[in-house]
């Protein structure tokens, strides 16, 4: 039994550490018989894949439920380092604040 509960508080950690940043909207009522409006755009019903928002949503008639495609770093050197987002790739890079053009190494980011 003791074995089980380490594994579910083990399993609970990772899950919340793993989670990007996500949020639902209800749908107002007639706001659009099309799908889901989203920063004044409408997006079909179903799975969407990515918004403009790098956002990963699913829209239904009541609702759109969408989570973050990226994590943002915490852990890099933030003395030598910026951090830039990269509208292309949907992620955040960690760049040296006197030559962009080299990486950082980043050992954290948070949902």
């Amino acid at each position: 039994m003791k074995s089980f509960l380490a594994f579910l508080l083990a399993m609970g950690i990772i899950v919340t550490l793993g989670d990007a940043y996500c949020f639902t909207k209800i749908n107002k009522p007639g706001e659009s018989d099309k799908g889901c409006v989203l920063d004044g755009k409408v997006y079909p019903f179903g799975h969407i894949s990515r918004t403009d928002d790098c956002l990963r949503c699913t829209c239904t008639q009541s609702q759109i439920s969408c989570c973050s495609l990226f994590h943002t770093p915490v852990g890099y050197d933030k003395e030598k380092c910026k951090i830039v987002f990269n509208e292309r790739s949907c992620n955040y890079d960690v760049v040296e604040k006197n030559d962009p053009s080299k990486e950082c190494f980043v050992h954290s980011r948070v949902g």
